[in-house]
């Protein structure tokens, strides 16, 4: 089961997806590296600790992702993959992509919007580029462009299904009917296969979105996937890099706690209920420190600042936070630390 892209080997092709603000840095990355699988940071706001923050977002946001990816390297001991997320929504993507390049990481992984400018941004082939898609529309418009302007297809594929947690690439109606993330995953197979036929490219696939445990590695796989992307799980570690309160939080909700909200990103959110939506409901909360960080946000019209909501949870403010979280929540019932995790995903894959 060893994962091999161009350059690049892991143990287990188990992605640990990014979440940002702050939930998976360097800590929680490095941890799962060491366990032979691929660590990501989020670089949404990975800044939110200097002191600058506020005044000088890029510069803090740099800083910040240099300490985490050196801290996040120095827990991997050479094992594993580290790499990171960038959304696209993001206003600062492009300096960020090209620090991450120049820090080289291992991969980079792109969505809320088409990273349809990210093999420009990364002409270092040795980085692996994947963008994040939900549908098979996306990813072909993606390949259509990369191709045609910069002769490149992606090094991976993270197709993320509606039951993910965060940002979802589906309108709400879609995510009430719940599309097969099976079938999603079929028809994206398909096409993979006749692209290695076309361009002899054979591009892997990782299948994400209610992805929990070793049977689901199992199954994709048998279908033909390389493997999985997981994200809420690791949020019920010891090395998650959010605070205690926020892991708490998670393992105390169940799945019919959650709700889809209408993001300043731009895209629909599976959040879990709490104070913050019920304020919401009744009047809009405008930041006073907005700092321009989404291309899709309006400051003046925005129901709320999602920055600050995010930074509020991480830190343990869950009354005022926004907490993303995937569809399989009642399953995380304790704290373990990221090689249990691992460890039992192996073992049930293995399983006859």
């Amino acid at each position: 089961m060893k994962l091999n892209i161009k350059n690049k080997t892991a143990e287990y092709p188990i992605i640990q997806g990014g979440m940002g603000v702050g939930i998976s840095l360097g800590i929680l990355s490095g941890a799962v590296a060491r366990e032979g699988a691929m660590g990501t940071i989020s670089m949404v706001n990975i800044g939110y600790r200097e002191d600058d923050f506020y005044t000088n977002a890029l510069e803090a946001n740099i800083r910040g992702f240099k300490t985490e990816f050196a801290l996040g390297r120095k827990i991997a001991k050479g094992k594993g993959l580290i790499g990171v997320n960038i959304m696209v929504a993001a206003n600062q993507y492009e300096e960020l992509v090209k620090e991450a390049v120049k820090e080289k990481v291992d991969y980079i992984i792109s969505g809320a919007g088409l990273p349809l400018n990210l093999p420009k941004l990364v002409e270092d082939e040795e980085i692996l580029i994947s963008p994040i898609v939900s549908s098979l529309k996306a990813l072909k418009l993606i390949n259509k462009v990369w191709l045609k302007k910069y002769n490149r297809l992606p090094d991976f594929v993270v197709l993320e299904g509606s039951g993910a947690g965060g940002h979802l690439g589906f309108k709400k109606e879609e995510i009430e009917k719940g599309k097969s993330l099976e079938k999603l995953t079929r028809e994206i197979l398909k096409y993979l296969k006749a692209i290695k036929n076309q361009e002899g490219k054979d591009i892997p696939l990782f299948v994400a979105g209610s992805v929990y445990d070793g049977y689901d590695l199992k199954k994709y796989r048998e279908l033909g996937a390389t493997g999985i992307q997981i994200g809420t799980r690791f949020i019920g570690t010891y090395e998650c890099d959010a605070d205690i309160k926020y892991k708490e939080f998670i393992i105390a909700s169940k799945e019919k706690d959650l709700t889809i909200i209408d993001s300043p990103a731009g895209l629909p959110g599976r959040i879990i209920r709490n104070n913050l939506l019920e304020k919401i409901k009744k009047s809009r909360i405008p930041s006073n420190r907005c700092i321009n960080c989404l291309r899709t946000c309006d400051p003046k019209n925005t129901p709320f600042c999602i920055s600050d909501a995010l930074i509020n949870s991480v830190k343990g403010n869950i009354d005022n936070g926004l907490i993303f979280a995937g569809s399989k929540l009642d399953k995380i019932t304790e704290i373990v630390t990221v090689k249990s995790i691992i460890k039992e995903i192996i073992k049930e894959y293995s399983e006859k």
